[in-house]
């Protein structure tokens, strides 16, 4: 009986016409090995399965084959044959996430300096090597920058960004691309007719798309769909051997969640559970299904929507029922459940609140005709508001009590919340009796005034040292204090603007506003006070122009004029009032 060779074994590429989907490399490195400019270490970096270890081999064989260094190897000589079955002692391929350590790369060290001995040149293929270790980077840094003239390197990762720049600089960088859709059904297309596999063009295009560019899966996956059906295998083999949804049971989903039948919808939903679909699964799936119709949506005739949808005409009769916001809100509200169902040990349940949110994000939107006063989404909704509406009742009535029991502040005054008493140390007024009350506004007049002092500017220009310094000091603080940003500051009161209250609310409790003020005397070695506003407010008083006011000044006499000229006041500080006579001309 003959043994089965995985189909992605048997139809991994021997020459650089196998590659797919790389035409842009394989022309690069063709013309390399022509005009023998070959370099002596090479970065190949890409999705999986797009081709990259299968590259570095034919380069092996067509830079030590018999007939070359050619385009293509012949795959014929007794070196061809002997690289594919992995027996040329110097062509070494290496799994770095397995042999990461220091050891390993000094023991690649000390060969490199000896001739080949059965081929013309020295390959080291080392996969994944964004696994290596920081010590085994260091120990290779120097063998790359200078090698010895018979020696390549060909180092492949998926994660290039983990690869010190050093390393990258001293390589020929390849960047290998996902395989598109087209590329890959006609390759698997050529593989199912080598191999007699009848297949459907639908379950062929429904598997290029589960792989995601990655031609080695779907290979893979048609060798085992290929062993699950006896006879031709169809689109419905496919999404059942997968645990995948037909889009035609989504279309189903979306129609409920569309006129609002939640009993319908979660029936259709439990009826997926039961078939052994998986909840996260489903929930992915779902968002790609809404992510097409908004494709279909916006831009019908886009490579991209062609490429993804089987069937257009369906899927715009669906996308025309739903407005772009409500598509755009579908696919957050379902990334958001995906996203928690990683650490959920009832992602079931998370499925089905997302489709009654779906229900109830399109009951915002467009009201169903069918909905009337006495259903129960019309009386859930009655129940919502009537929460509200006493929550809001509760929030005035206290606003109110307190507005009545606090004294209202003097005309003018910027009041803010400070501590009932203070130490020794303070440098930032008197002691207070107690907390007060702040006005619901700011007289800003003085800060409109001051944003020019030399004061606020050097507190603008240190305001990033600040918030450092109280992230230091309680980083809890600093989360708060973020959102403010300094805007004026008068009388040695510096004035934020806030854009969410409750932000504003938190920095002005006693204890943080201390520390904040503390950090702020520390940086600028000046004692400030923290004044807090909403940037709204702020806004809307630099948008109303202050009158213009004429000052009235009283000019001194010639004689005290020049009793205080600059120069008389600094003999003054120099000598002293005893010592210093001032004569009239």
């Amino acid at each position: 009986m003959k043994q089965h060779i995985a189909l992605y074994r048997t139809w991994r590429p021997q020459f650089f016409r196998d590659v797919v989907g790389q035409q842009h490399i394989v022309k690069t490195l063709q013309n390399s090995l022509r005009e023998n400019r070959l370099t002596h270490a090479y970065l190949f970096n890409g999705p999986r399965g797009t081709g990259k270890t299968s590259a570095a081999k034919i380069l092996a064989k067509a830079v030590n084959c018999q007939h070359g260094p050619a385009e293509e190897p012949c795959n014929e000589c007794d070196t061809c044959r002997r690289i594919t079955e992995g027996a040329v002692m110097d062509v070494v391929e290496i799994d770095a996430a397995s042999n990461r350590g220091v050891e390993e790369i000094r023991d690649i060290r000390d060969k490199v300096k000896f001739a080949p001995t059965e081929v013309r040149q020295k390959v080291y293929i080392i996969d994944e090597v964004h696994m290596l270790t920081t010590e085994a980077f260091n120990a290779l840094l120097k063998t790359l920058e200078e090698p010895p003239g018979q020696v390549m390197f060909i180092l492949a990762t998926t994660e290039p960004h983990k690869i010190p720049a050093t390393i990258i600089s001293r390589c020929q960088r390849f960047d290998f691309r996902r395989v598109s859709l087209d590329e890959q059904i006609s390759r698997l297309d050529y593989i199912c007719r080598q191999e007699g596999v009848d297949i459907e063009q639908e379950a062929l295009q429904y598997i290029a798309r589960l792989s995601q560019g990655g031609m080695r899966d779907a290979v893979s996956l048609l060798d085992q769909i290929s062993s699950f059906s006896s006879g031709k295998v169809t689109y419905e083999d496919i999404v059942a051997m997968t645990g995948g949804v037909a889009a035609d049971q989504f279309k189903k989903l979306s129609v409920l969640i569309r006129e609002r039948r939640i009993g319908e919808a979660l029936q259709l939903v439990e009826q997926f559970l039961q078939a052994g679909k998986s909840p996260d699964k489903c929930v992915e799936s779902l968002m790609h299904y809404f992510r097409d119709l908004l494709l279909i949506k916006i831009v019908p005739d886009s490579l991209a929507s062609t490429e993804r949808i089987l069937d257009p005409a369906s899927f715009a009769e669906t996308a025309a029922s739903f407005s772009r916001e409500e598509l755009f809100e579908s696919i957050e509200v379902l990334n958001r459940y995906h996203g928690e169902m990683k650490y959920s040990s009832q992602p079931q349940i998370l499925f089905e609140i997302a489709v009654m949110k779906l229900c109830h994000l399109q009951g915002q939107e467009a009201p169903s005709p069918q909905a009337s006063p006495s259903s129960p989404v019309s009386a859930g909704q009655g129940e919502d508001w009537a929460v509200l509406k006493r929550k809001v009742e509760q929030l005035e009535q206290t606003l109110s009590r307190l507005m009545a029991s606090s004294p209202a502040p003097a005309s003018g005054q910027v009041t803010t919340p400070e501590p009932a008493s203070r130490g020794p140390a303070d440098q930032f007024g008197a002691r207070r009796s107690g907390p007060a009350i702040r006005k619901p506004s700011v007289n800003l007049e003085a800060f409109i005034r001051d944003q020019e002092s030399p004061l606020f500017k050097q507190a603008l220009s240190k305001w990033s040292q600040i918030l450092a310094l109280v992230k230091e000091m309680k980083i809890t603080v600093h989360a708060w204090l973020v959102d403010g940003e300094p805007v004026s500051l008068s009388n040695d009161q510096l004035l934020l603007a806030f854009k969410s209250a409750m932000h504003r609310e938190t920095t002005e409790k006693p204890a943080n506003k201390q520390l904040i003020e503390q950090a702020i005397q520390q940086v600028l070695g000046h004692p400030l006070q923290l004044v807090a506003v909403m940037n709204q407010e702020w806004k809307d008083a630099l948008a109303e122009e202050p009158e213009a006011v004429e000052e009235m000044k009283l000019e001194p006499d010639e004689e005290q004029q020049g009793s205080k000229s600059p120069w008389v006041d600094e003999a003054i500080q120099l000598f002293g009032e005893d010592l210093v006579k001032i004569k009239k001309d």
